[in-house]
């Protein structure tokens, strides 16, 4: 099987417009998560999230694209020009013919849903502008992405929730390894931070009113957050007959169902997942020194994935680093595992293991090296990160240093 590579990554979310950006603050520290600004949020009992300052669509995008690309997809297309251009790899002949694109969001165009329901149901109008479905539909950053950059092989979206962008990056890195296509471009991407997406949310009861503590005895539930974290994963070789810089290897990965509960995780299927991503990747637990945790803040979800951490590593787990990054950036649902795959990056490459901020009292049920609230330096080999989605639907990817 084919050696597969990072070449290229971007990304735009609550700590930062670009990968740079995101990395400084996640050696930093840095909290993007703060009060919500949109249209009714006083009508919310929620009002805190990691939302996206500063992002000026009309100056990115012109008329036209922007009556077609709703804010999840302008994410997408932002990330993706730096990883592409990062990448240096361009699409043309017979590799435009076989790359193509995997995405992952769980809403997609969830704020073009709340404005044109509002537009229906609150301001009685009978008309909506007539690409309002191409502008909602899941896979219209996939599409706009594919289009823009000449990607005619295989090209759709993966909805699995809190999953989505693991679980499009494995299929990503499937196609790669297996000849199927010399790269793909891959993530997640997501926008719920509107008045009826956290309504929604709402009503689940697992949100957080003041900040998101993972792991930490007095958390009190999950934040969310917006983005986009896009990939180029690429063959080995012929990232290097180009010339690429490779920032770091795809190893393995697994996927597992909990069959359990539509909510409530499962400390075995969180374990299926990782230990079959070891297997496949062929890798020792003891080389593992980074674990990307999905580590939402939810009472249920922490202490499931540090007993499940502790069941696939054994005495191992003790010498783990286990942070979560959504203490900082908060849960971008379905693009959550896209922006934390950075994280992994930044551990191989440059030694610097992402804190879990807002920790304040030991749990004994999360009782594992979380990294609390101050980044550090530490050589790592191996990274592993998780995703875990309601409806019990687990991916797990294992990324390697080169």
């Amino acid at each position: 099987m084919r050696r597969v590579v990072i070449t290229g990554a971007g990304t735009i979310n609550a700590l930062g417009h670009s990968v740079p950006e995101t990395l400084e603050a996640m050696r930093e520290g840095r909290c993007g998560i703060g009060e919500l600004d949109f249209r009714d949020v006083d009508r919310l009992s929620i009002r805190i999230g990691g939302q996206v300052r500063g992002f000026e669509a009309e100056g990115r995008f012109n008329r036209q694209q922007m009556s077609l690309y709703d804010r999840f997809t302008q994410f997408t297309l932002t990330a993706a020009r730096e990883a592409i251009e990062q990448s240096g790899i361009e699409f043309t002949g017979e590799e435009a013919n076989r790359s193509g694109v995997v995405l992952g969001t769980a809403g997609g165009g969830v704020s073009t849903w709340d404005e044109n329901y509002r537009s229906v149901y609150e301001e009685g109008k009978n008309r909506v502008h007539p690409f309002v479905v191409p502008k909602l539909m899941n896979n219209a950053a996939a599409a706009h992405v594919s289009m823009e950059w000449n990607l005619r092989g295989p090209s759709f979206t993966v909805s699995t929730a809190c999953a989505s962008s693991n679980h499009a990056m494995a299929q990503a890195f499937a196609m790669v390894r297996s000849g199927m296509a010399p790269a793909m471009i891959t993530g997640g991407s997501e926008s719920m931070l509107c008045f009826g997406g956290i309504k929604a949310w709402e009503g689940l009861r697992v949100m957080s009113k003041d900040a998101c503590r993972p792991f930490s005895a007095n958390r009190n539930g999950m934040v969310q957050g917006e983005g986009a974290g896009i990939f180029v994963f690429e063959e080995m070789e012929h990232a290097k007959a180009r010339g690429a810089e490779i920032l770091a290897e795809v190893a393995g990965f697994a996927m597992s169902s909990d069959a359990a509960d539509i909510v409530m995780p499962s400390k075995q299927g969180a374990a299926r997942a990782m230990a079959g991503a070891l297997r496949d990747a062929g890798i020792d637990r003891a080389e593992v020194g980074y674990i990307n945790a999905h580590g939402t803040g939810t009472a249920a979800n922490d202490k499931t994935e540090c007993a499940a951490v502790a069941d696939v590593f054994g005495p191992h787990a003790d010498r783990l680093m286990i942070s979560s990054t959504k203490s900082m950036h908060g849960h971008l649902i379905g693009g959550t595992g896209a922006v934390e795959l950075l994280a992994c990056i930044m551990a191989l490459r440059d030694g610097v293991i992402a804190p879990t901020i807002g920790y304040e009292e030991p749990d004994p049920e999360c009782a594992l090296d979380v990294v609390p609230n101050v980044a550090r330096e530490a050589k790592v080999e191996v990274a592993m990160s998780n995703a875990f989605a309601f409806g019990g639907m687990n991916a797990v990817l294992v990324l390697r240093r080169v």
